[in-house]
Formats: C-alpha cells, sequence, structure tokens
C-alpha cells in the first residue's frame, strides 16, 4: 500500500457526540490508505457506542493511534507519539491510552511492557471489541485483543468518514494478503487474503453518492486478487475485480473511481479493458515494481521478473495509451549489487513513471528476508542508491508534467491550497495534482482546468470554459 508516514491524520469536523457516556476520544493515524479506513471504522464503532469524537488531544479522555509496521520509521514515530501522550498521562492520569493496528498485532508485549502508558492494544481484526476493551481499561485492566479472523472484513459497518469536505472516500474491498513478500509484514499483521461480498460494496459506494461524495478509491493489498463466489442452487456466481470495478463504475457516470494497490502479477488484460469503457475510471494504475533485477525480485518472492512487469507496463500503453503509472521502489534490498541498482535505474528510464514511493530497505523482524536473508548492505550505499533514484524519479516526474501544460484537464476540486487561501487543489484522472484560483467554482464541482506552468510536484492551471 502507498505509505504516508510524514503527518498523522487526524479526524476534522467530527463533533458527532454518540447517546451513551460521551467520553471523548482523539484518534491519529498513520500508514497507508487502508490505515485511513480502517480508522473510519473506529470511528463509527465508537460513535455507535456512545463516544465522540474530538480534534483537541487535551481535552480527551481517550487517545487511540492507528499505527503503520511497514517500515522501522514508521514504528519510531509511533512510540514518539505514544512517549508524547504519556506526557499527556502525567497531566490527566484517567485518560486511556491505546495502540491499535499494525503495531499492536506485531509489538503487544514490547508496548505494554516497556510503555507502561499503554492501556489499550487492538490488533486490525478486532475493532468490534473496543467497546469492551475500553470498559477493562477503564476498570484499571489492560484491554487486549490481537487475534486475526480468517473472516472479518467489517462489510455491516458504514465507516465515518476521514475526508472533512466531503468529496473524495475510501472504500475496503479486501483485507490481508496471500503474497508472503519476504520483506513485508502485512500477511503476519493483517492476516490472510478475504473479499468483501461485492453487493456490500456496491451499497457502501450508493451509500456515498446519495451523500455527496464524487470520487472513491477501492482499496486492498491487492485489489487485482478480489474474488468473492457464492452458489445459488446449482449455480456457482464468481465476481473478480475487473467485474467489481465495471459495478462500482456504474453506480454513476459522475462518481470517479480510482483503486490502489495492484500487484503486477495479477494486472489482468481484463481490468484494463474495463478502465479504458468507462469513462469516470481514472486512468492511473499505481503498479509496485520494488526492483528492476530478476535476482533480486526472486529474493523478494515478487513472483515476477523484469520481462513480464514490462510485459504488463507495454499491455497498459495498448490498452489506455493516455494512462499514468507509478511505482514502489525498495533501494538496498538484501545482496543488491551495483548491477543490481543499475537494472532498477535502467527499468525507470524505460517505463518513465509519472511519480514514485522510494525507501530504502528496512528488514522487518520475523519476515522470511529476516530469517533467511542477511540485510548487508551498508546503510550509507542504501542512502546513496535512494538518492540516485530519487533524482532519476524527480526528472521524469518533471518531464511527465511538463507535457500536460497547455493541455486541458477535467478536475475534481477538493480542498483548498495549503499555501493559498484564493487557490483550489484537485487532481487529474491521471492523479496528478493541480492547483488552480477559485474564481467561482467550488469543492466538489468538476471543473476544466487548463495547465499554465507546473513544479516538479504540482501542475498548476487556471478555470477556463468548455
Amino acid at each position: 500500500m502507498d505509505f504516508n508516514g510524514e503527518e498523522p491524520n487526524i479526524f476534522e469536523g467530527i463533533s458527532t457526540a454518540g447517546t451513551g457516556n460521551g467520553a471523548k476520544v482523539y484518534l491519529e493515524t498513520y500508514g497507508c490508505q487502508m490505515n485511513v479506513n480502517d480508522s473510519e471504522v473506529v470511528a463509527s464503532i465508537l460513535l455507535a457506542n456512545g463516544y465522540s469524537i474530538t480534534q483537541e488531544i487535551n481535552e480527551a479522555d481517550i487517545i487511540l493511534i492507528n499505527t503503520c509496521s511497514i517500515r522501522e520509521n514508521a514504528e519510531t514515530r509511533v512510540f514518539g507519539r505514544i512517549d508524547l501522550f504519556g506526557q499527556v498521562k502525567k497531566n490527566k492520569p484517567s485518560v486511556i491510552i491505546g495502540v491499535l493496528g499494525c503495531m499492536a498485532e506485531r509489538l503487544k508485549d514490547e508496548l505494554l511492557e516497556k510503555k507502561k502508558i499503554v492501556d489499550l492494544v487492538v490488533g486490525p481484526d478486532a475493532y468490534r471489541e473496543l467497546p469492551t476493551l475500553l470498559r477493562a481499561a477503564e476498570s484499571g485492566q489492560k484491554g487486549v485483543n490481537i487475534m486475526l479472523s480468517a473472516d472479518e472484513t467489517y462489510a455491516d459497518i458504514s465507516p465515518v468518514r476521514l475526508d472533512k469536505y466531503g468529496v473524495s472516500a475510501f472504500v475496503s474491498i479486501m483485507r490481508g494478503c496471500n503474497n508472503m513478500c519476504s520483506y513485508c509484514v502485512v500477511p503476519y499483521t493483517r492476516g490472510a487474503e478475504r473479499s468483501r461480498d461485492p453487493q456490500t460494496i456496491i451499497h457502501e459506494v450508493e451509500e456515498l453518492v446519495r451523500n455527496g461524495y464524487r470520487e472513491v478509491t477501492l482499496l486492498g493489498q491487492n485489489v487485482n486478487s478480489y474474488s468473492w463466489s457464492e452458489s445459488k442452487g446449482m449455480v456457482k456466481h464468481t465476481v473478480n475485480f475487473a467485474d467489481l470495478l465495471e459495478m462500482v463504475a456504474l453506480v454513476s457516470p459522475f462518481l470517479r473511481v480510482r483503486f490502489s494497490t495492484s500487484h503486477p502479477k495479477d494486472l489482468t488484460n481484463d481490468v484494463l479493458y474495463t478502465m479504458a469503457m468507462y469513462e469516470n475510471i481514472c486512468n492511473h494504475i499505481h503498479l509496485p515494481v520494488q526492483s528492476g533485477s530478476d535476482r533480486i525480485l526472486q529474493l523478494m518472492n515478487r513472483k515476477y521478473s523484469r520481462n513480464s512487469y514490462l510485459n504488463r507496463i507495454q499491455a497498459v500503453r495498448e490498452i489506455i495509451p493516455d494512462c499514468a503509472i507509478s511505482t514502489d521502489i525498495i533501494a538496498g534490498f538484501c545482496t543488491e549489487t551495483e548491477l543490481d541498482h543499475d537494472l532498477t535505474l535502467s527499468l525507470m528510464r524505460e517505463v518513465g513513471f509519472d511519480f514514485a514511493y522510494m525507501f530504502k530497505y528496512s528488514q522487518r523482524p520475523n519476515t522470511k528476508a529476516a530469517r533467511h536473508l542477511v540485510d548487508d548492505v551498508p546503510d550509507e550505499i542504501k542512502s546513496r542508491r535512494l538518492t540516485e533514484i530519487i533524482e532519476l524519479q524527480g526528472k521524469l516526474s518533471e518531464e511527465s508534467k511538463k507535457k500536460d501544460v497547455g493541455k486541458r484537464f477535467e478536475v475534481l476540486v477538493e480542498g483548498t491550497s495549503k499555501k493559498s487561501d484564493d487557490f483550489y487543489v484537485g487532481r487529474t484522472t491521471h492523479n496528478k495534482v493541480v492547483v488552480f484560483p477559485k474564481e467561482a467554482s467550488s469543492i466538489g464541482d468538476f471543473v476544466l482546468v487548463e495547465v499554465t506552468s507546473c513544479t516538479p510536484a504540482t501542475l498548476i492551471g487556471k478555470i477556463v470554459d468548455e
């Protein structure tokens, strides 16, 4: 999944109090889009059980942090936040502090033993138990449930939406992962793959449309392996990801549809043809490659080769010529040589990614790589290789955006620019960020924007008439 670990997501604009004790909950989220969606599920469960959500940490009765374990840096940041929460607890001893999500599952003992201030540890499949666990914590017990589930998808829970503007929403279509990439903790922290009933997904999307949302992003660790089957009499009905994507697109022609993340081994032509068929499915695919070296890909257990990845890129270019492609890249995986690194750089040049998420390899405990491979690339070499990857991608991203100057794109107005209240920000179908003067438009509108210039990270434009 895409990682966003720089700043926490904090619920904004949600002040609905429950009908029970009304205890105030401050909820902070780190990690991927799936974690954001999980926090929305948590908020829904808590509101339904008489709690309220606050944006102010100092007025909270309960502080919850939803965590990510995918990289060591993410965990370090969370431990730092827990220390800060401990200072709040010194001033207000009654406050309950809870750790949710992937770190809770992976580091239960460390959180409870080393962080005496933590009262609650809840894994990603146990959020339904939060009210019970909170009551236990209120009585002085440690509230703990990190059990993984073979079937929990929270399909019946309508999430409380994090997007304060009511424009874009995440919809989880599946949970867990079966891929077992050697570097990844997700199968251990989120469990095995299971897909949601498609009718519950469509119901959730329809509800979003009724509530004025203009865009949904379908989420899964590997959306392309989505599969739902049910038997009615002698007939077995199966829905794959291409089928689901079409079902969602048909909910409303005025609803934009995105999805993340795709695994290269499972991205079928059927999905690409479905994308090409419906204008409201955005022309962007996030297709993590991780490395351009077959030897490293094999050590990573990625289950595809450099050539097969490039074949998928070719299929995208042929079926959806105007499709943006982004990726994930890991620098300095176990035993990576300069040749392996150069192969990654050459693949980047060959594909010409529009943007990328790039990281140094961070060994995660208990993964296959940690058990069977040696993390033998010195940190200074990892850093240098990552710098070279970032510099190259910066050039590729700038080239991609320069090609858009002078073109016109339909842009969904998602909010006000962080740098100026006189400008709006939105994204093109290619998931490129555009900043433009507000003029007479409003948040939630689709506007035609002509790109007049760009920075390496952002398109700059103006609203124009048809």
